[in-house]
């Protein structure tokens, strides 16, 4: 990092992004393009992201400790390998995607992940309606979850509402399971992308780590603000930085 002033903004987008993850959800909003902000090529930059709010996953998961315990082992040692293997092919496709080809695919990613977070509380309302509801185990599901693994290997953003989606749509009728097991297969497809991003040397190490320890920071700090502010406002706040952002790099790219 060049100076002090670089520092602050990438811890302070960082620290803000973990307090957002901990509310509502949206953080990589702020970390993606601070880091592309301040020099980092794009590539660098998502794997760098991803790593920095990688910690915050492992207490989502354990916060449901109790829903994974009821599920059956043989289904979630199986849903985990299938996570596993396409977080770890979404990372590869990324490290063999030209640079110039994913700044200009950028934007869309942006503006992709934005809808899916304006549609979250949708998704949401749907897993309520349909608690009541018994429905067969598609066949579909696992090859959906490998498709959205994938996915969340490439670009994190919107990673957990395309989760909720497809346990939904899938017919998932307990909301917490649902949230259960969106959280685990992120640490898992995350972390692996992660390692991957690591063995390929595609992470920028000093401001990572920054952000990863700000990330975390900011996850305590939201967790304990997250009984205050309304989470209506938080995601307004989150939907039009996502706006914004997906408006600059479409204005970065055309340029």
């Amino acid at each position: 990092m060049e100076s002090i002033t670089t520092a602050l903004l990438l811890a302070g987008a960082a620290f803000a992004a973990g307090v957002l993850n901990a509310i509502a959800g949206g953080g990589s909003f702020l970390t993606f393009p601070a880091l592309v902000f301040t020099g980092v090529p794009a590539i660098v930059a998502n794997a760098t992201s991803a790593l920095a709010v990688s910690p915050g996953y492992l207490g989502s998961t354990l916060g449901f400790k109790a829903e994974l315990r009821a599920l059956p082992v043989r289904r979630l040692r199986r849903e985990m390998a299938i996570s596993a293997v396409g977080g770890v092919a979404g990372a590869l496709l990324l490290l063999v995607t030209p640079g110039q080809l994913f700044a200009g695919i950028v934007p869309w990613l942006l503006l992709f992940a934005t809808v899916l977070f304006a549609a979250g509380p949708a998704i949401a309302q749907r897993a309520r309606l349909q608690a009541a509801d018994g429905h067969p185990e598609p066949r579909w599901r696992e090859p959906g979850l490998l498709a959205v693994a994938i996915y969340g290997g490439y670009f994190n953003g919107g990673l957990g509402i395309l989760l909720m989606a497809l346990y939904t749509v899938a017919g998932e009728s307990r909301l917490n399971t649902v949230n259960a097991l969106k959280n685990l297969n992120s640490l898992v497809l995350s972390w692996l992308s992660v390692a991957a991003f690591v063995v390929a040397g595609a992470i920028a190490w000093q401001p990572g780590l920054l952000m990863m320890v700000a990330a975390t920071a900011g996850g305590f700090v939201g967790a304990r603000w997250s009984r205050r502010l309304p989470v209506v406002w938080v995601r307004r706040g989150v939907i039009t930085t996502g706006l914004v952002m997906s408006a600059v790099f479409f204005v970065r790219t055309a340029g």
